[in-house]
This record gives structure tokens, sequence and C-alpha cells, in this order.
């Protein structure tokens, strides 16, 4: 699933800078919810066309989540992991309407896991075999190779970056809204946050992140010459 263009995002920055004072998010349509409730009870009897309807309406919300925590290079391959582990525990939700923020509990914890998986080198232990280590560093060479150019390549590599040098609660809130294209009310509902916590991660991130790509106010302004 490809990220926005810069230019977009931009204009989302943009935006979203312009209103985002604390104002009411409305509540996720009854409509909405209910479909949410029928597509899992009809995927937990065993109808993947189901499924796939939850996959289609989810999938940008479960990106945005691993996009604020892992590699950009490793997300769809967790993007799928995440949808295959929910399948194979679908059968243990009780509360179908509480579909996205379950769905976002698993997206959360195998980001947790890939950074666990991810072990540095100097904590290795020195009897592991040579061949190993050798897997190990090439394995850690490419993903270091691929970090760089996915992440610090494009126009949006800028926005990007400073959007995941945030605190994780408005990180991820901010991708989903700015780079994922998701409403407030929209990732509420997909999430399982409430809409005050919505309101204020996007808020108070927006803060951070105008500061953040706001140029510096430069001090080497020429001097005048005396009339």
């Amino acid at each position: 699933m490809a990220s926005r263009s810069g230019d977009e995002v931009r204009k989302r920055v943009d935006l979203l800078a312009a209103g985002s004072g604390p104002r009411p998010l409305s509540q996720p349509s009854t409509r909405e919810v209910s479909e949410d409730a029928t597509l899992v009870r009809a995927a937990q009897e065993g109808d993947r066309t189901a499924f796939g309807r939850l996959y289609e309406r989810y999938a940008r919300m479960v990106h945005g989540v691993l996009l604020a925590k892992v590699p950009v290079g490793a997300v769809d391959d967790l993007v799928q992991d995440v949808f295959l582990r929910a399948l194979r525990r679908l059968s243990t939700l009780r509360e179908r309407d509480s579909f996205g923020g379950w769905l976002a509990a698993i997206a959360r914890n195998l980001a947790n896991d890939y950074h666990r998986r991810s072990v540095p080198e100097d904590q290795l232990a020195d009897d592991v075999p040579d061949n190993d280590l050798n897997r190990g560093s090439a394995h850690a060479e490419h993903r270091t190779t691929e970090h760089r150019t996915t992440e610090h390549e494009g126009p949006a590599a800028a926005i990007l970056d400073a959007l995941r040098s945030l605190p994780d609660a408005y990180r991820e809130t901010l991708i989903l809204r700015l780079v994922e294209g998701l409403t407030g009310p929209e990732i509420a509902a997909r999430t399982g946050l409430t809409h005050g916590s919505v309101r204020v991660n996007l808020h108070r991130g927006m803060d951070q992140l105008r500061a953040l790509l706001s140029p510096p106010a430069s001090s080497d302004q020429p001097e005048q010459e005396p009339l």
C-alpha cells in the first residue's frame, strides 16, 4: 500500500493546521457500527468474503498504525501478518462492535514483536555460531539499507520523518489523519480511541508538527548601511 505523495500530505497539514482547534468530532454512524458487527459475525461463521470486506475497511488503519512504529519497508508485510493473525483469532472476539480496537491492538503488538526480534549486534551472545552471525549481519545491513532508501527518498520524506519523531500517541493519530487520509471520526471508530483522545492528539500533535516543519528564523539579516 503506497503512502500518499508529499504534496498531498503537505496540503493536509496546511488544511488541518488552519482548523485544528479543539472542536467536537461527530460520532460514527450506527449503520457503520452495525455493518462491522454483521461482517464480523459472518466472518466468524466462515464467510471469507465478509472478512475481505473488513480488510478493505480497516487496511488503511492497520497500515497507519504500523507506519508509526516500524520501518517503512516492513509495513506491507506486517499488514498481511496482522490480518492473518486476526483471522486465526477471530473466533475469540466476543464484542463484535470492538473489532477496530481489537485489530489495532494486534497491529501494535506485532510492531512491538518486530522490534524485539531486531536484536542489536552488541547484545548477541559470544557463542553464537559464525554462520548465524553472518546471516544476522547481512539481514541487518539489508534492513538498514532498505530503511534508508525507502524513508529518506521521495517528496514526503521530510514530513514523514517529522511525523515519526513525534510522541507515540500523536504520531499514530496524525499519520492516520495526514498519510492514510482518515477523518477524525473514522480514526476514533477504527482504532477504539475516544473522540476526545483523537481530538487532543490531533490538536497537540499538529502544534508540534508545525513547529518541526517551520523554517528556523534566520539570524543572518544584513545590516543596513547608515543613510
